[in-house]
């Protein structure tokens, strides 16, 4: 039982630290949360995501299929096996659930930038999910 307790302490140590290093990047506000009638056991999730200048995201994966449309600068954005792209305001990437997403991150060091991103997943799935090094 105590070894138990140990494990669950060095568990909820090691997710705050990935919670804490991702809160000290990018704002991250869900802007709906809203279950699909006509798709069983599936949601989707509007969020936005703002950067200020030189900002990035800890690299991660996502449970659900993700859509990011750039409302604001640049976002250079990389998913494993794929080059990194920058894509500028009014342009738009796919990643299918379970895509590793090794780079997101403001292109400017002066401007910020800003994505809208539309997710579907199941209640039970992580919106991010930290890759470990």
């Amino acid at each position: 039982m105590k070894l138990l307790h140990i494990f669950a302490a060095a568990l909820a140590l090691s997710v705050s630290a990935a919670a804490m290093a991702h809160d000290a990047s990018e704002k991250v506000s869900v802007l709906q949360d809203q279950m699909l009638k006509n798709v069983p056991g599936k949601k989707a999730m509007m969020i936005e995501v703002d950067y200020k200048p030189g900002q990035s995201s800890i690299a991660h994966k996502h449970d659900g299929t993700a859509m990011a449309y750039v409302l604001e600068g640049e976002v250079i954005s990389q998913v494993k096996g794929e080059q990194p792209i920058t894509y500028k305001k009014g342009q738009f990437w796919y990643e299918p659930a379970g895509s590793e997403h090794l780079v997101s991150k403001n292109a400017s060091k002066t401007k910020p930038a800003r994505l809208l991103v539309f997710m579907v997943l199941s209640p039970d799935e992580q919106v991010l999910i930290p890759l470990k090094n």
